[in-house]
C-alpha cells in the first residue's frame, strides 16, 4: 500500500508576522526549520516554501484584486507536502514544526485521491 500525501499549511497570527526578527533570530529560526525538515527524511516530498505577503485574488466575476490582506486575523506563511500512512501520522510529524512554539499552527490536509 502506498502512502498518502498531506499538505502542511503554516499559519500564524497576522500581528506577529509584522514584527521583524533580528538577524540572529532569523538564523535560529532557519536552523530550526532545516533541522525539522531533515528529521522528516523521505516523508518530506516538497518542503517549506514560504509565501510572500503580496498576491492577487481572482473573483468569481473575473475581476482581479490585490490581496491577500495582512489585516486578516491569520496569515498563511507557507506550505509543505509530506507522505504518511494516515492523517494522524502526518499530524504527529507536524508537532515538530518550529513555528508552533512561536504561536503559529499547522493545518494538516489530505489530498483527494482521484485515481
Amino acid at each position: 500500500m502506498s502512502k498518502s500525501k498531506f499538505m502542511f499549511v503554516y499559519r500564524s497570527d497576522a500581528e506577529t508576522e509584522t514584527i521583524a526578527p533580528s538577524p540572529e533570530q532569523m538564523q535560529e529560526m532557519m536552523a530550526a526549520w532545516h533541522a525539522w525538515f531533515a528529521s522528516l527524511g523521505d516523508s518530506l516530498i516538497e518542503g517549506g516554501d514560504a509565501l510572500l505577503p503580496m498576491g492577487l485574488q481572482v473573483q468569481p466575476d473575473g475581476t482581479v484584486t490585490d490581496g491577500p490582506f495582512i489585516e486578516g486575523k491569520e496569515m498563511v506563511g507557507g506550505y509543505s507536502i509530506v507522505q504518511a500512512d494516515t492523517i494522524e501520522e502526518a499530524a504527529e510529524m507536524a508537532k515538530g514544526c518550529p513555528m508552533l512554539p512561536m504561536g503559529g499552527n499547522v493545518e494538516v490536509r489530505p489530498f483527494a485521491c482521484l485515481e
